[in-house]
Formats: structure tokens, C-alpha cells, sequence
């Protein structure tokens, strides 16, 4: 059996979601919402895209690149 989404994902082209990710950024105070670090920053889905999830801000959250490769597992 083939599940079907309810709505179809949000996926921004690379213009729309430079605007969204520095949206998300300013939101989160240009901080990593796990650690609280300011360099080098991430935006992360936290549903990813790949379980369709969208390029929406409510999806995106900060983290710094540390703390993003611990949310991956590496």
C-alpha cells in the first residue's frame, strides 16, 4: 500500500530559500538553538526533506555546524 501526503511539500527554488533560511536565522537570534554558539551557522529541516519535509521557517531551526552533525549521527 502507497501512502499519499495530505499536502503537497513546500521545496523553495535557491532565491526564496536564502530568504527563508536568513528569516529563520534572524528568528533564532543568530544562535544555535542547541548550544548557543554564533559561528558557523546552520539551518536544519527538522523534518527533512527527504520525509517531506518543507522549506518552511516552522521546519527550520538553527544550529551551529557541531551541533548539526550531532542531529545527523556524525
Amino acid at each position: 500500500m502507497h501512502l499519499r501526503q495530505k499536502q503537497p511539500r513546500i521545496k523553495l527554488d535557491a532565491k526564496e530559500y536564502v530568504s527563508v533560511r536568513t528569516l529563520v536565522l534572524e528568528r533564532d537570534g543568530w544562535h544555535c538553538q542547541e548550544c548557543g554558539s554564533t559561528n558557523n551557522l546552520q539551518v536544519h529541516h527538522l523534518r527533512p526533506r527527504s520525509q517531506l519535509g518543507s522549506d518552511i521557517a516552522q521546519n527550520l531551526i538553527t544550529l551551529c555546524v557541531s551541533c548539526h552533525r550531532k542531529w545527523h549521527g556524525r
